[in-house]
């Protein structure tokens, strides 16, 4: 963020005696981390409510830099016309009053009034961040004197505006996101502005205007403890909450992020409540002996209901769980009472280089059910990945990943033909109508589960299975499926356009 106001001379002069070069430093490397706070705060507070997709952040990153574009520009102009140490204190009390009220702001108009949820979200970030943004400029005009030293005072204070992005940037994510709720991070930057405001002001004309700004941020914190949408925990990744099953004494909800992810019942892991679980269980009994004890590595826990399940049901099973998000795994344990149960070995971390350190032929099975959002991670569905799953199973080892696509299913054929360009034998499970099975019919999408494998699917018993389980699903492959994929390009490295693949849709998907 930079800005150069032109006017310099006796009105110049006297306004780099009124700020010292400390001083500037502080206030811009400081406005200019606070902007990028807020830019990567947003991003997970608007999460539960519009999905942590391409699109989202794409919006959000839009936003925050029209907002510095637009305060750097209007911040330079302002300067030129008025005194500009009259600017600096209002700029960061108000940026800080509304950056404090912003989770409440936020998770109340998700909750009543969801159809403004943008237009409310695009102005909690580009007031503070326009504000925040106009600091440079405003500085730069108080620290010009003579046109001698335009240029170092220009790069100087451009380069501190930078390097206080920076540090914002790393300290978000490393430090305040792993540490702090999303609110208490506003909440706490909303604080510190309206500090920073108060000693500018102070400086300048006393203590007036700063004890309503204070009040606000007070309010703002109140606020943010009793708005709906709130979080039993929260993640690096997500807004977590734990929901009771008012019917089943043990049965708990894992919900991220406003999405329904697992299903578990603390006192019988072979109950299986959501519909694709069932499926891949089918799909599992009908590829390996009943009982047989398996080496299998899950691409994605979330409340581990399928590892829960293959260690009961099949004795002896070692499973590996590669869950990205190490809160989950607290909130597994402390939360649903699962902990990490005998045979299952979770590592917080991410699947693909989870994936890329198993040793070849390792593995009987491998399970993708891993999500951003509402969509699998785009690394998770390239050629190149699943050439990965392929190197760790053995010869008659087996891939079953759970998808979730809407409309024409742009995506899930996509996958299926990016499996087929790995696996010689692949066939998808799903509503008859969504896979082709019911001519004639169209389907409405959600839950898919895709099968992948070098020996031959065995299709009739895979279908004898689902029955057995009431899913009500069926199971495509061979000719039908090829016909079902159509034209559809596979996915790769260079090119995997997921989010742009998969259909808006309101309907919550489930682990």
């Amino acid at each position: 963020m930079t800005g150069l106001s032109s006017s310099v001379g006796v009105e110049g002069a006297a306004g780099g005696r009124g700020l010292g070069p400390r001083a500037a430093v502080v206030l811009v490397f400081g406005a200019s981390a606070a902007v990028l706070v807020v830019e990567i705060v947003a991003l997970r507070l608007l999460a539960p409510y519009l999905g942590l997709t391409l699109e989202t952040s794409t919006l959000v990153i839009g936003i925050a830099l029209t907002a510095i574009a637009m305060g750097s520009w209007m911040g330079g102009w302002i300067a030129d016309q008025v005194d500009p140490r009259r600017l600096l204190g209002p700029a960061l009390g108000v940026s800080g009053a509304v950056v404090a009220l912003t989770p409440a702001v936020l998770r109340t108009a998700a909750e009543w009034a969801a159809p403004v949820l943008l237009l409310v979200a695009a102005a909690t970030i580009l007031v503070p961040g326009a504000l925040l943004s106009a600091v440079t400029p405003i500085v730069t005009k108080l620290r010009l004197t003579s046109l001698a030293e335009t240029g170092t005072v220009v790069g100087r204070l451009s380069g501190v505006g930078t390097a206080g992005a920076i540090v914002g940037t790393v300290v978000t994510g490393f430090v305040l996101v792993s540490r702090l709720p999303v609110s208490g991070i506003l909440i706490g930057l909303g604080a510190l502005l309206v500090a920073g405001s108060a000693c500018v002001e102070w400086r300048r004309r006393g203590w007036r205007g700063v004890p309503a700004l204070a009040l606000v941020v007070v309010a703002g914190g109140l606020g943010a403890g009793v708005a709906p949408g709130g979080c039993d925990a929260e993640t690096k990744y997500h807004c977590v909450r734990v929901v009771a099953d008012p019917d089943r004494d043990g049965g708990r909800t894992l919900v991220l992020d406003g999405l329904r992810h697992s299903y578990v019942d603390v006192d019988d892991p072979t109950f299986l409540e959501f519909t694709y679980v069932r499926a891949v269980a089918a799909v599992v009994d009908a590829a390996f002996t009943e009982g047989e004890p398996l080496a299998a590595y899950h691409l994605g826990g979330g409340g581990l209901t399928f590892p829960r399940y293959l260690a009961a049901t099949r004795p002896g099973t070692r499973s590996l769980v590669s869950e990205i998000d190490g809160g989950v795994v607290r909130v597994n344990r402390d939360r649903l009472g699962v902990g990490s149960p005998a045979g299952v070995d979770v590592r917080a971390e991410d699947g693909r280089l989870g994936l890329r350190r198993l040793e070849a032929g390792s593995r009987d099975l491998v399970v993708g059910d891993a999500f951003g959002g509402v969509s699998v991670p785009w690394h998770l569905t390239t050629v190149e990945a699943l050439r990965d799953v392929r190197r760790v199973l053995d010869a008659d080892g087996l891939y079953v990943a759970n998808l979730i696509d809407h409309g024409e299913l742009a995506f899930v054929r996509a996958e299926v033909a990016t499996l087929r360009e790995v696996f010689p034998h692949v066939a998808v499970v799903g509503e008859p109508a969504d896979i082709g099975l019911a001519p004639g019919a169209s389907g409405e999408g959600g839950n898919l589960v895709v099968v992948a494998s070098d020996r031959p699917l065995d299709v009739r018993a895979t279908r004898e299975a689902l029955d057995a389980r009431k899913t009500g699903w069926g199971i495509s492959g061979g000719d039908r499926l090829a016909s079902w994929v159509g034209d559809a390009r596979h996915l790769t490295d260079d090119h995997a356009p997921v989010d742009q693949l998969l259909q808006p849709s309101n309907t919550q998907h489930s682990r």
